[in-house]
């Protein structure tokens, strides 16, 4: 049985995938402009790190956001990107390792997420 939804029932996933990109271009910046020099090289690479998978879960959600059968993926998607960026910024700019154990948790939430949208769109096509 297929539902018919409205199309501002995906709007939360598409705003939120803009919120999240526009917070990335402004870490990112933050990283080039502001830690740059302040941080060890190991550490800055972490923290572009997680800017990089911000703004892949971003645009993920965004292209979702036009789907409103997504309803899954987009929560797994952002899970995963404040996870998985989240300590990876952390830890960058606090040096606190532990929270390394914690990343990779976001990253299989990730990975969740677009497996889901895959399989979603697969079944809505």
């Amino acid at each position: 049985m297929t539902r018919s939804a409205s199309p501002a029932a995906s709007l939360p996933a598409f705003q939120t995938g803009a919120i999240l990109a526009a917070l990335g271009v402004a870490l990112g910046a933050f990283a080039t402009h502001g830690l740059k020099g302040t941080l060890e090289p190991g550490l800055l690479v972490d923290f572009e790190t997680g800017v990089r998978y911000q703004m892949y879960a971003a645009l993920a959600l965004l292209a979702l956001g036009t789907q409103p059968e997504q309803r899954r993926a987009p929560m797994l998607l952002l899970g995963g990107a404040v996870i998985f960026s989240g300590t990876l910024y952390i830890l960058a700019l606090t040096g606190v390792k532990w929270l390394g154990a914690i990343t990779p948790i976001g990253g299989v939430l990730l990975i969740a997420g677009f497996v889901l949208a895959a399989v979603d769109f697969r079944r809505s096509g």
